[in-house]
């Protein structure tokens, strides 16, 4: 039996890549925790309760990449053949993540046979144990073989965009989009990147010093910009057209108007990181990975006034609610969220489409209509709020989607301000002046004229993360790990523009995840006042 241990395992030296079966058999053993039977992965800790299935999962400590992660002073190590199969070293450009030198101890090289020992027994090529953190897995020697054939593979080729000294990024305009906020997106953009390359030095000498440099400019950086036209159907194939003819290591920023979901399907499609683009209605998909954003937009909002309507009715469900909107525009889609929230409490939600484009004698109807209701939402723009009628009864609770609405420059008539609360998924103006005065500067010296600011600034911030995380990735870049370091990195941040507090889990992809309830104390103006504390729905 020892022989046929040995054999097996000397025949996990001479892997060859792992056939399309075999790779999403092993896949599902490394993300999901499932064993190529069917059964859960299980595994122990010494002194501890074992775990089993997705709990058990490589990627749940190790990540998805393979490339480990840090967590205060613990070190999660990388199990990629490129790292297991050489010596540990405290050499910064051998690490996958910065600091790490100073706590990972040196170690000989993994061969197949002391990778399997280490699995099912915590013990290195060194012969020390292994952390209590990591579990001892028996696994049998196919399915060894089988998750050392998919380690060696792991993460070991870059994205088609990064396979030069330049790293390739696009971004994606969709045709609907207000030409003021595309071109004032895209100076930004073209400044970012164009202050990027000023410093690009080429290779640096070798330095003479253990812990090195790791904010170096190795890669220059271009721009594509992918516009896209025609209906929605047709911008996948728009796309998956563009990626061939260019292929991009990342889309960065980018801009959308009514719908982003093509765009958002294309990157999954091609495990392509899309990074916080400026959209107010992003696509909720809990097992996608490769897109970010900054928040869930006018899908946070109805989430919030589902909150507030449940607070304000003692956590009873409002009797009936009136939802106003434009259809085709994104007041559609977080009406039926809104409603969707309040089904199944017995309210009634009666949604009102306005269609005229000269709409004041709609929307005294709907005002009248909803003179009895407990509530009356508004999912409209600043060209239609400025038309309310003024002289008729409100109901009690009236709201206004700041995203759609203009925020506190909202042109609400004098009579509606009183009554009106607005969703206000940022921080105050008065309490985001000290932040916003970093991107504000960088656009003054850079001669940035500002047209949008919050256009503006997000699109800032989304270069400036990934300027972070691209700095970390050394030379592992791959688009699994250029995730993992945004999450990283956008948690640290303490420049947020607009939001408050930025934050990204692993699994999550909805950096800000809260908002205000506002009310507006003047007659006239644009100064607003928290009605309630931030909700995080």
């Amino acid at each position: 039996m020892l022989a046929c241990v040995l054999l097996a395992a000397g025949a996990w030296g001479r892997l060859k890549p792992l056939s399309e079966p075999s790779l999403n058999t092993a896949e599902s053993l490394y993300r999901q925790g499932v064993l190529p039977d069917g059964k859960s992965l299980r595994g122990e800790r010494q002194g501890g309760e074992p775990i089993e299935g997705q709990a058990a999962a490589c990627a749940n400590c190790h990540r998805r990449s393979g490339f480990g992660v840090e967590e205060g002073r613990i070190v999660i190590p990388p199990i990629t053949g490129k790292y297991l199969f050489r010596g540990s070293s405290t050499d910064a450009r051998q690490m996958a993540h910065p600091g790490s030198e100073a706590l990972s101890p040196q170690r000989s090289r993994y061969s197949s046979e002391t990778l399997a020992r280490a699995i099912r027994e915590g013990i290195d090529p060194d012969g020390r144990k292994l952390d209590y953190l990591m579990p001892r897995f028996a696994l049998d020697d196919a399915t060894m073989a089988l998750l050392i054939g998919y380690l060696k593979q792991l993460s070991t080729h870059p994205a088609p965009g990064a396979l030069t000294d330049i790293l390739q990024f696009a971004t994606i305009v969709t045709p609907d989009v207000d030409p003021v906020k595309r071109d004032a997106m895209l100076d930004v953009l073209n400044h970012f990147f164009g202050n990027k390359n000023a410093f690009y030095r080429g290779d640096d000498p070798p330095l003479q010093r253990e812990r090195r440099i790791h904010f170096r400019v190795l890669r220059r950086w271009q721009l594509h910009v992918w516009e896209l036209s025609g209906p929605p159907e047709t911008w996948e194939a728009q796309l998956h057209k563009r990626f061939k003819l260019e292929p991009v290591f990342a889309v960065i920023s980018g801009i959308g108007a009514k719908t982003w979901e093509p765009v958002h399907r294309f990157c999954e499609s091609e495990s392509l990181p899309c990074l916080l683009p400026n959209v107010d209605l992003p696509v909720v998909a809990e097992k996608d990975f490769y897109s970010v954003y900054f928040s869930r937009g006018v899908l946070l909002e109805a989430d919030v006034i589902a909150h507030r309507l449940r607070n304000d009715a003692g956590h009873a469900s409002p009797r009936r609610v009136v939802q106003v909107f434009r259809p085709g525009d994104l007041g559609a889609a977080a009406a039926q969220a809104l409603a969707a929230a309040l089904a199944g409490q017995g309210a009634t939600v009666t949604m009102h489409e306005l269609k005229s484009r000269q709409p004041a004698r709609e929307l005294s109807a709907a005002a009248r209509e909803a003179s009895g209701a407990d509530a009356l939402v508004l999912w409209l723009r600043p060209e239609d709020l400025k038309v309310l009628p003024a002289g008729v009864a409100l109901p009690k609770s009236v709201f206004v989607s700041g995203l759609m609405g203009g925020l506190e420059k909202a042109p609400l008539p004098p009579s509606w301000r009183d009554a009106a609360r607005m969703t206000y998924p940022f921080d105050l103006p008065a309490q985001r002046v000290i932040r916003m005065n970093y991107p504000l500067g960088w656009f003054r010296i850079q001669h940035i004229a500002v047209v949008d600011e919050r256009i503006q600034t997000d699109t800032y911030l989304a270069c400036s993360i990934l300027a972070e995380a691209a700095g970390t990735m050394l030379d592992n870049f791959v688009p699994d790990y250029l995730i993992e370091r945004v999450e990283v990195e956008l948690s640290h941040r303490i420049i947020n523009g607009y939001y408050p507090r930025l934050g990204l889990a692993p699994g999550q992809r909805f950096a800000s995840k809260g908002a205000y309830v506002v009310r507006f104390p003047d007659p006239t103006g644009t100064r607003v006042v928290t009605d309630g504390d931030w909700i995080v729905p």
